[in-house]
């Protein structure tokens, strides 16, 4: 079986291609490298033995992935190619909502072409906006988000379950991921923002290296435990599992949705304890003003990925902060060096 993972080379990318090599997948890659490196897919080789067939392009390109569909009979595809941050959503939001929504519809208007229809979005906790409830199940309300990078997300679900109202024999899974970080355990691949990163995790672990000077946590009058932002972490592996669990277990076609969490909400001070832990030393930060688009808190109830695809997250956050400083330590600046 042969899988097309779109934005390949990215962090969630290249963890899901290990996952799906060493799980007896061929896999072919399209990627522009906007926000990763080529190096990433020589990482994944050397971690699994196995090749990947790479294209350099943007996902908005038809004529490549006419190329691409043409060179391969690809069974799925895992979508992820995107911009995803989401204060620099609300500096850029046509840039997003051209770059997210355009490539989808190039996407699937190919597969369709091709008779590939089974795919796998990488969605957001984004598309719940300003949570009611917490946890959040896949049936709270999405709608009333709070920046374009989810609005991107929730019309992008849109998009795609119009197509399958349109055409039932789509398989579209709808992954609504909340926050990923760590790295995999061989500290070969991680997170490699282009520029100052824009997530809280590998920001941090640019502090720890010395390379930037403090931590900013954004807003410390939240109505949470410590004031600042609570988030549900999720390690980038357990994550990548995910994927593999819904190409596996969701074989019928329809729209299915499942939220990929811990269920856990970590605040922004707990993680820079916790990698204070990792890394064996204290971590500068500083409180700054609220940041654009941002809410207190989100995390999830993935009770139904558990029940209904056999997955759940395994690792917690020492694990996951212990990993992202094996892969900062072992690579300071990244896939630059």
């Amino acid at each position: 079986m042969k899988i097309l993972v779109t934005g390949g080379a990215g962090y969630i990318g290249t963890h899901t291609c290990v996952e799906l090599l060493e799980k007896g997948y061929e896999v072919a890659v399209i990627d522009n490298f906007y926000n990763s490196s080529p190096k990433s897919i020589e990482r994944v080789k050397a971690i699994t033995g196995k090749d990947v067939k790479l294209y350099e392009g943007d996902v908005r390109d038809k004529a490549l992935l006419e190329k691409i569909f043409t060179e391969n009979t690809i069974d799925c595809v895992i979508h992820f190619a995107g911009l995803k941050a989401v204060g620099e959503s609300c500096e850029k939001p046509i840039e997003y909502y051209d770059n997210n929504i355009g490539g989808t519809l190039a996407l699937v208007d190919v597969m369709a072409k091709h008779g590939c229809k089974k795919l796998v979005f990488s969605s957001s906790a984004t598309v719940y906006g300003d949570p009611e409830v917490l946890p959040l199940t896949e049936d709270c309300a999405i709608g009333g988000t709070t920046n374009p990078y989810g609005t991107s997300k929730l019309f992008q679900e849109r998009i795609l379950s119009d197509l399958y109202a349109s055409d039932n024999g789509w398989t579209v899974i709808l992954l609504r991921y909340f926050n990923p970080v760590g790295a995999h355990k061989s500290g070969l691949i991680g997170e490699d923002p282009q520029g100052i990163p824009n997530n809280l995790t590998p920001y941090i672990a640019k502090v720890a290296v010395g390379e930037l000077k403090e931590v900013g946590v954004f807003g410390n009058d939240y109505p949470t435990p410590d004031g600042t932002g609570v988030r549900d972490y999720i390690h980038v592996v357990d994550l990548a599992l995910g994927h593999v669990a819904a190409i596996e277990n969701v074989t019928s076609s329809g729209v299915f949705v499942y939220n990929l969490g811990t269920g856990i909400g970590y605040s922004v001070l707990d993680v820079i304890h916790a990698f204070e832990k990792a890394c064996g030393h204290k971590l500068p930060y500083a409180i700054k003003p609220r940041r654009a688009g941002d809410i207190a808190a989100c995390y999830a109830d993935a009770g139904k990925a558990k029940k209904e695809l056999g997955w759940q997250a395994v690792y917690g956050i020492d694990d996951m902060c212990a990993s992202l400083w094996k892969w900062q330590s072992m690579n300071p600046k990244g896939y630059k060096e």
